[in-house]
């Protein structure tokens, strides 16, 4: 009878907390969150664009870590000219016997060298183009211009 009993309190797998879009820089850590219940509790994987993504369970030389809570931590953010491999769309897919929970998609987007933007405040501006930056400040009638190269 307690073997029935445990039965009849277990569940399917629900998504309690969904992954949000993330911008993130070349090179810097980052975290795709995913939080899971069920019971029995639910197994995470997690894909990207439709792949299963490598964790470090899978290999101890993977970037990307399955963390205890189900969320997906990269030590460091992979991009370049031919290869982006961490770029795309993520969901998280939580697994029992009684069934499977998907996620939200999520995507992750590598921030390019450049932010195009601006803020003001007390007639101040800023701006950054590709690859330089372009700044300009007034205060009191006064300006000032700076360009930089951007040095990698």
């Amino acid at each position: 009878m307690t073997g029935s009993r445990l039965r009849q309190e277990d569940f399917a797998p629900r998504i309690a907390e969904h992954p949000s879009d993330l911008i993130v820089s070349k090179g810097e850590p980052a975290t795709l969150n995913c939080k899971a219940e069920g019971r029995p509790a639910p197994t995470v994987e997690w894909y990207k664009d439709g792949e299963r993504v490598e964790t470090d369970r899978d290999s101890p030389r993977s970037q990307r870590m399955l963390l205890p809570s189900g969320s997906l931590f990269f030590l460091r953010i992979v991009h370049g000219r031919r290869s982006k491999p961490d770029d795309g769309s993520y969901v998280c897919v939580a697994r029992n016997y009684l069934g499977e929970a998907r996620s939200h998609n999520a995507s992750l987007e590598v921030a390019p060298l450049y932010y195009l933007g601006e803020a003001r405040s007390h007639n101040a501006s800023l701006e950054v183009a590709p690859l330089y930056y372009l700044g300009e400040a007034r205060s009191h009638n006064a300006s000032l211009e700076v360009a930089r190269e951007y040095l990698t």
